[in-house]
């Protein structure tokens, strides 16, 4: 008994595939530029720029393949649904372009030509524009302070006259036993008085630890002592 075979790609035309993958390809490397250009942190990632390319061309060939039909989109989702990633997002914003080129993906697939075109260049403006004046920008910088004490004898007092000293406000946020119960680590959230520098704050520390060990993280630098 021969075999049936039915192609269904004549419900799109090899044009319609040309131009929806190569509008999302285009769209989706802008996308990853714009993405590069406005990335402020040390945690970029080329592979997740690409990967965002990738994305987007992929969306747009899965809403060919769903087209119009139910069925089809139900199963691809039980089909996609199966998928588990285990790299874990390392900001925020990564979400934000996650979503940006999967909904330009959508919108080339299904022959939104234009829509695609217009929310890929208007989104990115806004973008650049918040970048370009650092839009929702905190005007109040906080530090990290991890301080290493012996378990015996209350340093918690001594640390505490050291912050009331030289910040503004401090807020114990976590107390740890470390190194087997050796030492215990107490991690605070500061704001330093103005005119203090985290090197001051670290002396000052400092005698107060018995010279063991005091980190200060502010923004992405690290200090130690």
């Amino acid at each position: 008994m021969p075999f049936d075979v039915q192609d269904l790609s004549g419900t799109f035309s090899v044009g319609d595939i040309v131009i929806a993958l190569s509008l999302s390809f285009v769209l989706s490397a802008m996308i990853g530029w714009v993405y590069r250009f406005t990335h402020r942190n040390v945690s970029y990632s080329q592979s997740y720029v690409q990967t965002l390319v990738i994305l987007g061309m992929l969306i747009a060939l899965i809403m060919l393949v769903v087209g119009s039909n139910i069925a089809r989109a139900f199963a691809l989702v039980g089909a996609l649904s199966v998928v588990r990633f285990r790299n874990a997002i390392k900001e925020t914003r990564d979400v934000g372009f996650i979503f940006l080129v999967m909904g330009i993906g959508m919108a080339a697939g299904t022959r939104f030509y234009t829509l695609a075109v217009v929310a890929a260049v208007a989104i990115c403006l806004i973008i650049l524009v918040m970048y370009r004046f650092n839009w929702f920008a905190s005007s109040i910088q906080r530090q990290v302070v991890k301080v290493q004490v012996p378990p015996d004898g209350d340093y918690t007092a001594q640390i505490q006259d050291v912050l009331i000293a030289h910040t503004s406000e401090f807020e114990l946020v976590s107390m740890e036993s470390i190194r087997g119960g050796a030492l215990t680590e107490m991690m605070y959230t500061v704001r330093l008085k103005k005119g203090q520098g985290p090197g001051d704050l670290i002396a000052a520390l400092g005698e107060r630890t018995g010279g063991q060990r005091v980190t200060v993280l502010t923004g992405y630098d690290q200090t130690d002592l």
